[in-house]
């Protein structure tokens, strides 16, 4: 059984069981009143029988005389507040019956939403590798090296897209280690041809060797996500570096831009969802990239924050947990 149906399973044994509970308790209190009411408002009054309780000879009992004026009104006030709390009973009911399906649908749409924002980067690096590759056809250059790239970003789009389904499921990220220059270099030569097309040079700067509890593959996700945002805020003729360092136990990744820095919106909300500074002249963003990044960086029990927005740029701070 799969995790949707056994939540979906469980959450319909909760809700069935807490309707049931819920209408016992109703009836029972009901079922109470009606006899406190009928005690109350009943009085004994004893006869003379020929045989006794059960008619023996002489006997007397005594019988309970119920005033109907006042029970019958109160069975009907009472069947009234049955009915409406019964029924509010079934609308909390049905509230939390389809918690785990707006659930679901939220999940869903967050899922579409990142897909969507983690492959444009992919999908413009091959747009644009192809269209390099078609010019120096064209001039009858050698496209070798330019296929094996291709290649090269095809494999990263399948890995990207791995990445993305593990997260959907729920699941943590599995374990794992990375080699942080390496994973760098991974991703500068994956955004080369957009930085190129920009004018803004990208370069890796390892001042420790590093190795991080993350698998390759989400750390390069993560890298390229902050590089593309630098990219996209950086002048024409700027540079973006990727400065690597370490601690006793975290590995530490600056993402340094040249650009004009945050604006029009807090650096601590840069990471909500859908967030986004007020632009002009730069391609519209969605907002997800660098919540993105948070929420990754998070389930590999790292962080993410700005550590310096200026007129002169801006930096991100990457930590991550180090192996060695």
């Amino acid at each position: 059984m799969s995790d949707d149906a056994a939540q979906v399973r469980r959450a319909a044994l909760s809700i069935g069981l807490w309707v049931g509970v819920a209408s016992g308790v109703i009836v029972a209190v009901g079922i109470g009143i009606l006899i406190a009411v009928i005690l109350a408002t009943s009085r004994r009054e004893g006869e003379e029988h020929g045989g006794g309780w059960f008619g023996g000879p002489g006997g007397t009992r005594d019988d309970f005389i119920v005033d109907i004026d006042v029970v019958v009104p109160t069975v009907i006030v009472l069947g009234v507040i049955g009915v409406v709390l019964l029924g509010l009973v079934a609308a909390i009911a049905a509230r939390r019956s389809v918690r785990p399906l707006g659930e679901a649908l939220r999940r869903q749409r967050n899922f579409v939403a990142d897909a969507s924002h983690e492959l444009r980067t992919p999908l413009t690096t091959l747009t644009s590798r192809i269209q390099v590759m078609q010019r120096r056809l064209e001039r009858g250059d050698d496209i070798g090296q330019g296929l094996v790239e291709l290649r090269r970003d095809a494999d990263s789009l399948g890995d990207v897209l791995n990445d993305l389904l593990i997260s959907a499921e729920g699941e943590s990220h599995a374990e794992g280690e990375a080699d942080v220059a390496h994973a760098a270099s991974t991703a500068v030569a994956s955004l080369s041809t957009i930085a190129h097309e920009s004018a803004v040079t990208l370069a890796v700067d390892a001042e420790a060797d590093a190795v991080a509890r993350i698998p390759a593959v989400t750390l390069v996700r993560i890298l390229v996500a902050l590089l593309d945002n630098a990219v996209q805020h950086s002048p024409s003729g700027g540079s973006v570096t990727v400065r690597i360092g370490r601690t006793a136990r975290d590995v530490t990744v600056r993402v340094i831009d040249e650009g004009t820095g945050i604006e029009g919106i807090p650096p601590d909300q840069i990471f909500e969802r859908f967030a986004r500074p007020a632009e002009s002249g730069r391609p519209r963003g969605f907002g997800l990239g660098l919540s993105l990044v948070r929420d990754v960086a998070r389930r590999a029990g790292g962080s993410i924050e700005v550590e310096r927005s200026s007129s002169i740029g801006t930096t991100f701070l990457l930590t991550l947990p180090a192996i060695r």
